[in-house]
């Protein structure tokens, strides 16, 4: 199999190509959002370069494929799915297990009073990062979805998984020693 070269040069005019053909500009939405979780996926990369904690690292890389799924369904709208029987498509039973993980590591954890400050040991620190990122992809999914069509799991998913790496910091910064730092008003 012949190596395909990296750089086409296609794209060099501010356009992509989308997977069924034809081109859209970079600044469309739809990219914006698909770049979003491509960024949201390599965050998690660099955050689980620093994890020990194996079971942690397996729910994370589970998660960074789902990503992937999700990209794809967004790259393709609504053609992939027809071409695939829906193979791509995100169900709430996704959301449902990232629930189950938050309430297992979150019984585990002190109940929270006030907001703490997103920091920690450099796991926990870079987990808190890639939770603004899938925020901020929310917040891009939320726009699409005014323009076009989008799952609303998705957008549930995304939101169940900030709430999953928050549990997620606190649990590592807790197995560390490391005291959370309160937010102190004013």
């Amino acid at each position: 199999m012949e190596k395909v070269r990296i750089y086409t040069r296609k794209g060099d005019r501010g356009k992509t190509s989308s997977i069924f053909g034809g081109r859209v500009c970079k600044d469309h939405p739809r990219i914006g959002a698909y770049g979003a979780i491509d960024e949201l996926n390599a965050s998690l990369g660099v955050a689980t370069s620093f994890i020990k904690d194996q079971q942690i690292s397996d729910i994370l890389q589970n998660i960074q494929n789902e990503l992937f799924n999700i990209g794809a369904e967004l790259a393709s709208g609504s053609k992939l799915k027809k071409k695939t029987g829906g193979y791509y498509k995100l169900d709430q039973f996704k959301i449902i297990c990232l629930e189950k993980i938050i309430d297992q590591y979150d019984k585990n954890l002190p109940a929270l009073h006030t907001f703490i400050l997103p920091s920690g040991s450099n796991a926990a620190s870079f987990l808190h990062l890639a939770r603004t990122i899938s925020r901020r992809t929310e917040r891009a999914l939320t726009t699409l979805a005014k323009r076009e069509g989008v799952n609303p799991n998705i957008l549930a998913y995304l939101n169940r998984l900030s709430d999953l790496l928050f549990v997620l910091a606190r649990t590592l910064n807790k197995g560390v020693r490391r005291k959370e730092a309160l937010w102190k008003k004013g």
